[in-house]
C-alpha cells in the first residue's frame, strides 16, 4: 500500500461528487456532501484495520465475536477546508483522537506556511488519517505529512476528495512511504494551481466565504 494511489470508485461516492462539483450547488448541500463522502472514504480508507476475536453474550447464547484491534487512530485536519471531512470521518471513528494542522499556501510562490499546529501527545503511538479535501500543488500535503512525522508518527495515510496528477507526484516523491486515498483524480492544475475541472475552493463552498 505505501507510495500508493487509490481513487475510491463508489457509485454513491462518484454519485454525491457530482453534486459537489455542481458551481450552483449551495453552502449547506456543499458541506452535507463533504461530509457524507467523508463517512464512505472511511469505509475504505479503515478496510485493513485488524480485527480480534472476543467473547460476548447474545441475547441468546454466548459466541466469539470480532472487533477492532491494532493501534487507535488520529485524524488530523489540515485547516481549514479539512474540517468539512473530519466531521464525517468522527461520525464512523467517534473515538478517534483529533490534531489540527494551520496552513495556507503563498499566492506567490504556492508555498504552504504554516502557522498552527496542535496534535495529540500520543500521535506516535497511533495510525494517522491526514484529511484534506484537495490535494492540489502537493505541498500543504508534503508540508502536514512532514509536520507529521516530526511528532514521531510513522503510520500514515493522507485522504482527500479530488487530487491533481501534479500532487499525487510531489506526494510519492517526497513521502513514497504514504498512501493517498481520495475520490478522483482530475486532469491537471490551472495557472493559479486549482484543479481542473475542479470544484472550486474547497474552504470558500465549505464556509461560505466567496
Amino acid at each position: 500500500m505505501s507510495g500508493s494511489l487509490h481513487v475510491v470508485g463508489h457509485p454513491l461516492i462518484q454519485h454525491k461528487l457530482t453534486h459537489m462539483r455542481r458551481k450552483e450547488t449551495e453552502t449547506r448541500d456543499f458541506r452535507r456532501l463533504v461530509r457524507e463522502i467523508a463517512m464512505l472514504l472511511a469505509y475504505e480508507v479503515t478496510r485493513d484495520r485488524p480485527l480480534t476475536m472476543v467473547e460476548i453474550e447474545t441475547p441468546v447464547q454466548k459466541m466469539r465475536a470480532p472487533t477492532l484491534a491494532g493501534k487507535p487512530i488520529c485524524l488530523v485536519s489540515v485547516l481549514r477546508a479539512g474540517n468539512g471531512i473530519l466531521d464525517g470521518m468522527l461520525e464512523i471513528l467517534p473515538s478517534a483522537s483529533v490534531g489540527h494542522i494551520g496552513l495556507y499556501r503563498d499566492p506567490e510562490t504556492l508555498a504552504a506556511v504554516e502557522y498552527y499546529c496542535k496534535l495529540p501527545e500520543d500521535v506516535a503511538s497511533r495510525d494517522v488519517l491526514i484529511l484534506d479535501p484537495m490535494l492540489a500543488t502537493g505541498h500543504s500535503a508534503v508540508a502536514a505529512v512532514s509536520r507529521v512525522k516530526q511528532s514521531g508518527a510513522s503510520s500514515i495515510k493522507y485522504v482527500c476528495i479530488l487530487a491533481a496528477p501534479e500532487g499525487v507526484k510531489e506526494m510519492h516523491a517526497s513521502h513514497p512511504d504514504v498512501p493517498i486515498f481520495t475520490a478522483a483524480q482530475d486532469s491537471h492544475l490551472n495557472d493559479h494551481g486549482y484543479i481542473v475541472p475542479g470544484l472550486g475552493d474547497a474552504g470558500d463552498r465549505l464556509f461560505g466565504t466567496k
